[in-house]
């Protein structure tokens, strides 16, 4: 099995170490951070549930004032092993404090309701349903191997403040998603679902759930590439925000576009 790594860029100046042939952080996780963060700016305690290599987590802090902290709970050893590498690369061990544990057992979080923002982005597919990757690390992060989104949805209704905000990724499709906010007894108030494509279903949601009671404000869906297979706008403005902006090709000049319509 290739267990090589490789240190790419995650956000800003951080750098994430990843397995060349394992689980690669993701679009998911990009926009998990980045609804995570705009719904909740001012947060200081942040914890990443199922945090994997710490994408979600640290994109999130990225994003948050120097003083905010992050404890983030993982409970496959070769992902916790990688996060722990990512922390000391970006010199963050004063702000960041990752447990190996399994998310769905108390005793990994005994601070109990003390976050401010609580995140996920939790496997999609049940066992039965999908091929189980021979790859340990990357089945573990598409198969729901160590519980479903109901248990991170228990988890954050246990380890979330009052006024702080749960911010969780799922299959757009699954009508589980919702269903698991409100039977740990919480309160959906934000959708924000995502399409790959212009024209094409939504493939990702990702929900904002508090204990409050409150109204649902269900986005318009954010497209990340238009009809003619460019990103949008909307997108590059996104990879902006998080620290992942790249450059657009330049526009053609006005002959050149006569030439290509010739």
């Amino acid at each position: 099995m290739d267990e090589r790594t490789s240190l790419d860029r995650l956000a800003g100046d951080w750098r994430i170490h990843q397995l060349v042939g394992g689980h690669r952080f993701s679009a998911d996780d990009l926009f998990t951070a980045w609804v995570a963060a705009e719904s909740c700016p001012a947060a200081t305690r942040l914890l990443d549930l199922g945090a994997g290599i710490g994408s979600v987590g640290l994109m999130t802090l990225w994003r948050m004032q120097p003083s905010a902290t992050l404890v983030a709970i993982e409970a496959q050893e070769v992902s916790h092993d990688l996060m722990l590498r990512t922390v000391a690369e970006n010199q963050l061990g004063a702000r960041v404090e990752c447990r190996l544990g399994d998310l769905r057992d108390a005793a990994f979080v005994p601070e109990g309701r003390a976050f401010d923002l609580v995140t996920g982005s939790p496997p999609y597919i049940p066992l039965g349903k999908g091929v189980v990757s021979p790859h340990p690390q990357r089945a573990a992060c598409r198969m729901e191997l160590r519980g479903s989104i109901a248990d991170y949805a228990t988890a954050a209704a246990r380890t979330l403040r009052e006024g702080g905000r749960f911010v969780v990724c799922f299959a757009a499709a699954d009508p589980r998603g919702e269903s698991a906010i409100a039977a740990a007894g919480l309160s959906l108030r934000a959708r924000q679902d995502v399409v790959f494509r212009a024209r094409q279903a939504p493939l990702i949601s990702i929900f904002v759930a508090t204990h409050e009671d409150g109204p649902c404000h269900r986005q318009e869906p954010f497209c990340i590439r238009g009809p003619d297979g460019e990103w949008t706008e909307a997108y590059f403005e996104m990879r902006r925000q998080m620290g992942t902006d790249v450059s657009r090709p330049p526009a053609p000049l006005p002959d050149e576009v006569d030439v290509d319509r010739g």
